[in-house]
């Protein structure tokens, strides 16, 4: 099943108190595509690069599976760079340097090959690139699913409320969830945010799990307990990733499969965060994968 991911690739410079980067590879949409491209032949990729981006990193890509006929690469422009340092108990970070650069005027382009595509992941853009990319589409795929964030929530929620009708499936975090539905109570808050038009809502809480909420139907799958956190930079992207990279290879998008593929999703970004950036996902094998997701199995066994 063909899946398109639109997203950032970028630099990230990282610091947690295992050590520091420089500049690596990172973005929302790498993430993404090295995680569902662990289940999937190819992942199609729509994107802004500078010509500062190594050739090296996008062979790195294309040998995972990874399309980049999407990629757009801006002659004389930088590539977008976050910079960040997290603190001990790495839930909680600093934003040192935020460079929006080729970022800034990004207009998703989606090539020929890729309007054949039967899921979406949106990584998280604006909320109107977002819209864009949808449009950009000249058949609707089988299942959307997009990320977002509170800082949309606060400059563009006209904007977000309008690519909520949209798309079928919203992951965000739990601090997003009350945000966006002004409720505390996250049973509360998923039923008003489906009612703004995704019919399948999941809730990340970080080293607390996961909850997929649709019509009354709700699971939750936690996180495993890891013995050491070097990163916990992309586990999101990494974790919706797996998600729908799971979906789109059994090409079942019933509740119970998606059950199936946020344990997954949770087992891929287990491994992310084991080493600095993208270095984990570059090694997983389906040996390592099948033994992380029978230890969630038995985590949750009773």
């Amino acid at each position: 099943m063909s899946l398109l991911t639109i997203g950032t690739v970028a630099f990230d410079a990282l610091e947690t108190p295992y050590g520091k980067t420089d500049k690596i590879i990172g973005g929302s949409c790498t993430y993404i595509a090295l995680s569902s491209a662990f289940f999937l032949p190819k992942v199609n990729v729509v994107a802004v690069v500078g010509d500062d981006f190594p050739q090296a990193y996008m062979d790195t890509l294309t040998s995972k599976g990874i399309n980049l006929d999407g990629l757009q690469i801006k002659q004389g422009e930088k590539s977008f760079f976050w910079a960040g340092k997290y603190h001990n108990n790495m839930n909680s970070r600093d934003t040192l340097v935020t460079d929006l650069n080729v970022l800034a005027n990004f207009k998703p382009e989606i090539p020929a090959s890729y309007q054949d595509c039967e899921y979406l992941m949106l990584g998280n853009l604006t909320p109107q690139v977002q819209i864009e990319a949808i449009e950009g589409l000249t058949k609707r795929p089988k299942l959307i699913v997009m990320d977002t964030m509170n800082f949309w929530m606060d400059v563009a929620m006209d904007d977000l409320k309008r690519v909520l009708k949209m798309v079928d499936v919203l992951c965000i975090n739990d601090e997003e969830a009350r945000q966006l539905s002004e409720q505390y109570s996250l049973r509360t808050a998923a039923k008003l945010i489906m009612a703004m038009g995704p019919k399948t809502l999941i809730i990340k809480k970080g080293e607390h799990g996961a909850l997929l909420f649709q019509n009354q139907d709700m699971f939750y799958c936690p996180a495993l307990p890891l013995e050491e956190v070097f990163d916990p930079t992309g586990a999101g992207d990494t974790f919706v990733g797996g998600f729908i990279g799971y979906l789109a290879k059994t090409d079942d998008t019933s509740f119970e499969n998606m059950r199936k593929a946020i344990v997954y999703g949770s087992a891929m970004a287990s491994f992310c965060v084991e080493k600095f950036g993208t270095e984990r996902l570059l090694e997983i094998t389906d040996q390592d994968l099948e033994g992380r997701v029978n230890e969630f199995r038995d985590l949750a066994r009773f």
